[in-house]
């Protein structure tokens, strides 16, 4: 398959290599709202070199989203706004930019596929136009250009028949499809950074699974860093190289993928993990949900956000998990927890765990 003219010849860094591309530091995110401050993000900080894909995982609510808004500056305003930390591009804080100049960056060096296609698309305009338009304004291109290119695009993310699927509306494709025109208008312009928010969202696993594929070729072909954002820690084991775990708008663990699946010492991990079903061991008669719901940002409760919903609190001596915040700390090299149960309370939970996930206690 021929590659679209901006991707030709593009070098596909090994994952990790070279400096750091993207660093979110100390980022806290805040909605006014008449019912109070939305305490959104809450201080998450992580970094992402050249060719790497992260996974951010969490329940709806946790705050995955709204980070990823606001490095595309694109919180809603007047109510939502970053009050505090720093999001630096190859160097460079994105919220110092003035607005042409963010402009600029976003949709070109930093692209994203939005959660919802159908939304995300304008009804009223044809494909063929929504994506050449990028191509228009960021490279410049003439007509003739953009609609070569944008037949390319979609050759690229396995569209059939894209000359006549350009003059084509959103509600004519089905949802699989309408994620495929998604993925086609980010990379339309060779970005840096791809960030995929919830790409599989209400479609089947068959599709689902197409999806994940499309992107981890692209990815690797071009060697794009993904910022995948899901609530499902089931899709990323193949496909992220680290994850984040975020809850309560903080992250509570963050480690290498096979490290966090094989390793992981956070309750809150832990209950996501026994939620995720699986087809390679015997399977429990029942999944295991985590018990309760995510907290309201609004009203956070004190001490470790996750205490309420958490099995093992009570392991940890007098009332910390209910009255301080745990820290996010180091428990192994690249491995980070924040948890008040000691490392090995932690570890001996997650054995037994892991266990009863694998089926050794049928």
């Amino acid at each position: 398959m021929d590659q679209p003219t901006a991707l030709r010849g593009a070098a596909a860094p090994s994952a990790g290599s070279g400096p750091w591309l993207l660093e979110v530091e100390d980022l806290h995110v805040h909605f006014v709202t008449t019912r109070g401050v939305v305490r959104a993000v809450e201080g998450i900080s992580y970094r992402v070199r050249p060719g790497e894909v992260v996974a951010l995982v969490g329940e709806s609510g946790c705050g995955k989203s709204v980070s990823s808004l606001a490095i595309m500056r694109l919180l809603a305003k007047p109510a939502g706004r970053v009050v505090a930390g720093r999001i630096l591009f190859q160097g460079r804080n994105l919220l110092d930019l003035a607005e042409d100049e963010m402009r600029a960056i976003r949709g070109r060096d930093i692209a994203m596929i939005f959660q919802e296609p159908m939304t995300s698309l304008n009804p009223v305009l044809t494909i063929g136009f929504q994506i050449m338009e990028p191509l228009l304004i960021h490279l410049a291109m003439t007509p003739e250009q953009a609609r070569g290119r944008a037949i390319e695009l979609l050759k690229l993310v396995g569209m059939p028949d894209p000359e006549r699927r350009l003059e084509q509306y959103p509600h004519q494709f089905s949802g699989g499809m309408r994620q495929r025109v998604m993925i086609a208008m980010a990379i339309a312009n060779n970005p840096k950074v791809l960030i995929a928010d919830e790409p599989t969202t209400a479609l089947d696993v068959t599709v689902q699974a197409q999806i994940l594929e499309l992107i981890g070729n692209l990815q690797a072909e071009f060697g794009i860093t993904v910022i995948l954002i899901t609530h499902d820690l089931g899709i990323v084991a193949d496909v992220a190289d680290s994850v984040a775990v975020m809850y309560g708008g903080r992250i509570v663990e963050r480690a290498p993928t096979p490290v966090l699946f094989g390793r992981p010492e956070m309750p809150y991990t832990l209950g996501l993990l026994s939620s995720v079903p699986r087809m390679d061991t015997e399977t429990l008669d029942r999944l295991e949900p985590i018990r309760g719901n995510p907290p309201s940002p609004i009203s956070l409760p004190a001490g470790c956000v996750f205490h309420p919903r958490c099995l093992y609190s009570d392991r940890v001596a007098g009332e910390r998990c209910a009255t301080e915040r745990p820290e996010l700390l180091p428990a192994a090299p690249d491995h980070e927890v924040r948890c008040h149960l000691a490392p090995e309370v932690r570890r001996s939970i997650a054995g037994e765990v892991l266990r009863v996930i694998a089926g050794g206690s049928q």
